[in-house]
């Protein structure tokens, strides 16, 4: 099983797979709107127009998992977004990212990139996943670690 394998729900419901971004560098986010991380959209978003001519993509996942810090629907999800941080990148529906009901792509995402001793567990919103441009899951960072200190990674496999 390979990452282009999972489907996923954009925003706006189209199911697509994440073959559509096969030959791209993904940056993949557990995102809420009600977070003391939420600050960190205008970072992504700054990463993602700096970047994404050159194959970045920033994928977004909202979870309300975390002290329902995701409140909203979609449509208020995608509003929120555009409207306060000018959010441009992929954004999908809501997602559990722990758990029973944790989406495929999030359980894939935990298995092959492990965290903090070893645990699989999301620890909070904000947690970021990059996934090379094969498709390799090649790092994880912590919710704290600030979008723009992923810039040197980011320009390693770009």
């Amino acid at each position: 099983m390979s990452i282009y394998d999972f489907e996923v729900t954009t925003i706006s419901g189209e199911i697509i797979t994440m073959d559509a971004f096969k030959n791209k560098l993904l940056l993949i986010v557990n995102v809420a709107s009600k977070c003391g991380f939420t600050e960190q959209y205008a970072g992504l978003e700054t990463l993602y127009q700096k970047y994404k001519d050159k194959g970045l993509v920033i994928l977004g996942f909202p979870c309300n998992q975390f002290m329902n810090q995701e409140p909203l629907n979609e449509a208020e999800i995608k509003s929120f977004c555009s409207l306060t941080y000018g959010v441009t990148f992929p954004m999908f529906s809501k997602i559990d990212v722990n758990g029973e009901n944790t989406h495929p792509l999030y359980k894939y995402l935990k298995e092959t990139k492990k965290g903090l001793l070893g645990s699989e567990a999301i620890k909070w919103n904000f947690t970021k996943f990059l996934v090379d441009k094969n498709g390799t899951v090649i790092n994880r960072y912590a919710p704290a670690t600030k979008p723009e200190s992923l810039e040197v990674d980011i320009l390693l496999y770009l």
